[in-house]
């Protein structure tokens, strides 16, 4: 195992350890008790492993993929996204789409550092911008699934880049060309999932309450009405 690899693996083992109390005190109960919850969950990592494998490879280490982990994340929170995008990741292993020394350089690079952007540009959104319906879905959705799988094309080209796999001129012209490409079909993906159930399905969404996305809103009308 190489110095890369030993060390992705440590930082996923630490984030984690860190996520293991969230999974159990949140997650496991419930999915232990509700069979809904029990399909929806198996449906979704299933929906993932799908989307994962249907990869394009311009070259070793340059994989193009959907994240689809903006709705993950909103759905089971941060900590529990990534505790679900590891069997998930071991399923491409499985299935031959994944080396079993890359897995912990795709988990950290592919599954954890895009939870984390996508669940701090939610946070920016919750906290700085208006709470509504509309900014949930255009934002948090929309706009943050885009950037998020933009941003993860060019953290994993920088990572190459740094290891010298490829020159930067190979990686821009190979690989982040597809990144304009990539953002608009990503955010709609993300977009349109949050939007459907945000509106039929709000109890799916862990992130979403109606107190701050549609009562807070129609409250601040009424008083600014009075």
């Amino acid at each position: 195992m190489q110095l890369q690899e030993l060390a992705s693996l440590l930082i996923v083992i630490v984030f984690g350890l860190l996520c293991i109390k969230d999974f159990k005190l949140a997650f496991w109960p419930k999915f232990h008790t509700d069979k809904s919850f029990q399909h929806l969950t198996y449906a979704v990592m299933f929906a993932l492993l799908l989307l994962w494998s249907a990869q394009a490879s311009v070259k070793e280490g340059l994989h193009i993929h959907f994240l689809a982990l903006t709705s993950l994340t909103m759905m089971f929170g941060w900590r529990c996204a990534f505790v679900l995008s590891i069997p998930v990741s071991v399923a491409l292993v499985t299935i031959g789409k994944l080396a079993l020394m890359a897995l912990p350089e795709y988990l950290l690079l592919s599954c954890l550092i895009p939870i984390l952007l996508t669940y701090a540009i939610f946070s920016l959104s919750y906290h700085y911008l208006p709470r509504n319906i509309f900014v949930f879905i255009f934002v948090a959705g929309f706009f943050n699934g885009g950037l998020t799988g933009s941003l993860h094309l060019v953290i994993n080209a920088v990572y190459q880049f740094n290891l010298g796999y490829y020159d930067w001129e190979t990686i821009l012209d190979n690989y982040l060309i597809f990144v304009p490409l990539l953002a608009f079909p990503e955010g709609l993906l993300n977009g349109m999932a949050l939007a459907m159930l945000s509106v039929f399905k709000p109890e799916w969404l862990r992130v979403f309450s109606d107190r701050d996305y549609i009562y807070n809103h129609h409250h601040n009308n009424n008083h600014h009405k009075k």
